[in-house]
């Protein structure tokens, strides 16, 4: 692994890294090998994409806007929204949700039309994971249809969301077996490597690699990403400086209520495992 000082590779959490390594047209089989292990090309089977808009103003004046990382058609008509969500949203759901109408209503012709609907599929590559313990600590990937609450059949299929809690991933090299968890790997490890593992010899991995060498770039390129990665950078500081924060805050409202049930400095200090000067401080 390399430290901040000598970044090999792209982080594909920055919005370049990203667009750089499925966004192109030059790097679309990246894109096509990444979702068809997605599916395990049993449930769906990916031969071409086409590059759709990424960017879908609404129907009317003051709209919101649409805005996806990667917004593509494959040969079969069906549609992908990938995205990469770098931290965690109050609506992240809703968010979803919404992204997703775009592509159902992009498909309405003009004039006469018995509704038919190609698929629609919304991949989030989360870097955090949902929120109180929603699914179980070793279960990382998720996929979501629309579904009967009483037997539990699938009451739509061609609409389908699959999110992927990244920081659950957690196997290393030597225990990839599936090409869904080398992609899984070189998702989350990708600008912390200093070369290219031997588990990921597959020849799509090592275009992945080549496209993602830092040294490889143009001056233009260079400061592009350089650039993502201070947004990346001063978004993600940002974020643990409210976490911090908020659990500074947190600690003072339970030692000052301590405090005032009568509790001394040592009891709280035992009880919160707080050290003494910490909580002399917090009472100040």
């Amino acid at each position: 692994m390399a430290d901040d000082t000598r970044e090999i590779f792209i982080n594909p959490y920055t919005d370049f890294g990203f667009k750089k390594l499925f966004g192109t047209e030059m790097n679309k089989d990246l894109l096509i090998s990444f979702l068809n292990a997605l599916f395990n090309g049993s449930k769906k089977e990916i031969e071409d994409v086409q590059y759709l808009n990424g960017e879908n103003l609404g129907d009317g004046y003051g709209d919101r806007r649409s805005i996806f990382d990667v917004y593509c058609m494959a040969k079969d008509g069906s549609r992908f929204i990938v995205e990469m969500q770098k931290a965690e949203q109050t609506y992240f759901k809703d968010r979803s949700v919404y992204y997703a109408t775009t592509p159902i209503r992009q498909q309405a012709p003009k004039g006469k039309w018995d509704y038919h609907l190609e698929e629609v599929y919304t991949v989030g590559i989360l870097n955090f994971e949902f929120p109180n313990n929603e699914y179980p600590a070793d279960s990382y990937r998720h996929e979501i249809k629309l579904e009967d609450v009483e037997d539990h059949h699938v009451f739509y299929d061609k609409l389908t969301f699959v999110y992927l809690e990244m920081p659950k991933f957690n196997k290393t090299e030597n225990e990839l077996t599936t090409m869904f968890e080398k992609w899984m790997f070189v998702l989350r490890n990708l600008s912390r490597l200093l070369e290219r593992p031997k588990a990921l010899q597959d020849r799509v991995f090592q275009k992945l690699f080549d496209q993602a060498e830092i040294a490889k770039y143009s001056d233009a390129e260079r400061r592009q990403y350089e650039a993502s990665q201070k947004e990346y950078w001063d978004y993600t500081s940002t974020l643990e400086t409210a976490e911090r924060k908020g659990a500074l805050k947190g600690k003072t409202e339970i030692v000052q209520r301590m405090k005032a049930k009568g509790f001394s400095v040592e009891d709280i200090s035992e009880i919160t495992g707080l050290a003494i000067e910490e909580v002399k401080k917090l009472l100040q």
